[in-house]
């Protein structure tokens, strides 16, 4: 089984503008998630952006990276015009990594990339335990509720993806890295986007209410995704103080 990775990033962030090049130790947030991937060792890596600096810093700093679209709604949007573009032959799989987690665990984009091909599934995620309760009230973070409890083996379906929960059982902190089969991709680009995914500004809710199973996978860690200043900051000391 071939894998392609595909990050989307684009510089209009609306809550911190730039935030692909900021940097952390010398290195742009983009260049980090890039090298992180290129260590996952799974298969050919690639940024999809819509600006050419992030293209340029990428290229800079030995990375590959493709110009893309400035009218995508979504990120996944982003990666299947990345695929069409790149033409790389006999793709089955598709690992869509978030652009703005240069923490994200490298054993956890192996473990997903390897229960995808050994489960033979068609579109899998990751989610991590929950080990503050009022992460479930927390709107910011999104939460997924399993068919069955999560461990290291554990490859379960998913029952709903929610930004509240009130309940524990089988719920998890749902971290956005996904990875889809070539045609489930072409599939669902080409579905509308459902009410369900409008009201709760949750993507991968299109795919469950037009059949599409997702597979969770347990994840060692969740990683800390920059959205905010304050983020930034936090994630930066984190990343500074362990070397």
């Amino acid at each position: 089984m071939k894998t392609l990775t595909i990050i989307p990033s684009r510089l209009s962030a609306s809550r911190l503008p730039g935030k692909p090049l900021l940097k952390i130790k010398g290195l742009s947030i983009i260049s980090h998630v890039f090298k992180r991937a290129q260590e996952a060792n799974i298969g050919d890596v690639v940024v999809a952006t819509e600006d050419q600096e992030i293209v340029n810093d990428v290229i800079k700093n030995g990375g590959r990276a493709i110009l893309t679209s400035n009218d995508h709604k979504t990120g996944t949007d982003r990666i299947y015009e990345a695929l069409k573009k790149l033409e790389i032959k006999g793709v089955d799989l598709i690992m869509n990594l978030q652009g703005d987690e240069p923490a994200i665990n490298i054993e956890d984009i192996i473990s997903l990339n390897e229960k995808m091909i050994s489960n033979q599934s068609k579109m899998g995620t990751l989610a991590a335990n929950i080990k503050d309760l009022k992460d479930l009230e927390n709107e910011n973070i999104v939460k997924v509720i399993t068919k069955k409890d999560l461990n290291e083996d554990e490859f379960s379906e998913a029952e709903i993806f929610l930004r509240k929960s009130s309940n524990r059982d089988k719920t998890y902190h749902h971290i956005g890295i996904y990875c889809y089969s070539t045609e489930i991709l072409e599939k669902f680009v080409k579905l509308k986007q459902s009410q369900n995914e409008i009201e709760n500004r949750l993507e991968q809710l299109r795919a469950l209410d037009n059949n599409i199973e997702i597979n969770v996978a347990l994840a060692k860690s969740s990683p800390i995704g920059v959205d905010t200043e304050e983020d930034y900051l936090a994630l930066k000391k984190i990343m500074e103080y362990k070397d």
